[in-house]
């Protein structure tokens, strides 16, 4: 395997595990429903450092799609799971 093609998967595997970070926000929603309230903030952090990191990967000169999509499971359940523990 080349030095190019392990990167690119590492990548591939990265983003992967990344959304899955995000998916695994779907408990702390589930209790947060349930009033068993978790915290605001570090979700809704998560949610704003995601959106950052998906604009930087579509918006800079060469698009990067992985990060992007690994990202934007992170705004959706973080903002979800931030204005659900209110």
């Amino acid at each position: 395997m080349t030095r190019e093609k392990f990167f690119g998967a590492m990548g591939w595997v990265g983003m992967g595990t990344s959304v899955l970070m995000y998916v695994f926000y779907l408990p702390q929603i589930e209790n947060n429903l349930a009033g068993q309230k978790g915290t605001f903030i570090q979700p809704f952090m998560a949610a704003v450092n995601c959106t950052l990191w998906v604009a930087y990967g579509l918006f800079k000169e060469k698009r990067d799609l992985p990060l992007a999509i690994a990202n934007t499971p992170g705004i959706i359940f973080g903002l979800i799971a931030a204005f659900t523990a209110l």
